[in-house]
């Protein structure tokens, strides 16, 4: 179950996950968490083959809904534990993102109200492998050939453009 939101942010009610991401959508929390390493280096993640919505593209270090009633916060933090094998260290708010994206190989819908988190990590991930194929840390020009010939999730560009102030003042001078 997820939390179906307002176009303010308050929670209107419940929806299973599955139901809410099929056309045309409903709006629901999410959030997304981007970690760096100590030079400055993004910790993406390559989603299991084995998920229902965007298998095998890239995306963000970690990203997810929280249960009805945790604050995203504490949601994220837990799934970055439990997906990476990792503790986020230094992790803050980093705002919010409303968008809709469809994905056009699965036709589910992302109608989200997205809570952005930045933080830091100093551990090598440990992957689940039942939600991450694989792991890379990039750079910002590292990352720019990436998006240019790997797959990447329909949300990405939209959390990555919304959360590169707070990354910014995270990496200080590390180009985000």
């Amino acid at each position: 179950m997820l939390e179906l939101v307002d176009e303010a942010g308050v929670t209107i009610g419940t929806a299973e996950k599955l139901s809410a991401h099929q056309a045309p959508g409903r709006l629901h929390r999410a959030f997304s968490v981007f970690l760096l390493d100590e030079r400055g280096r993004m910790l993406l993640q390559r989603r299991a083959l084995g998920k229902y919505h965007s298998p095998g593209v890239w995306s963000n270090t970690c990203c997810g809904h929280p249960y009805p009633g945790p604050p995203p916060f504490a949601a994220a933090a837990r799934r970055v534990g439990e997906e990476l094998g990792v503790a986020p260290a230094l992790m803050r708010e980093a705002g919010t993102v409303r968008y809709h994206h469809r994905d056009p190989d699965s036709e589910l819908v992302e109608q989200e109200y997205n809570h952005l988190f930045v933080g830091m990590v100093g551990d090598a991930p440990r992957p689940d492998p039942d939600e991450i194929a694989e792991t890379v840390f990039a750079d910002p020009a590292e990352l720019e050939r990436m998006t240019g010939d790997r797959p990447f999730s329909v949300w990405f560009p939209t959390v990555l453009d919304a959360v590169r102030p707070a990354l910014r003042g995270l990496a200080s001078g590390a180009g985000w």
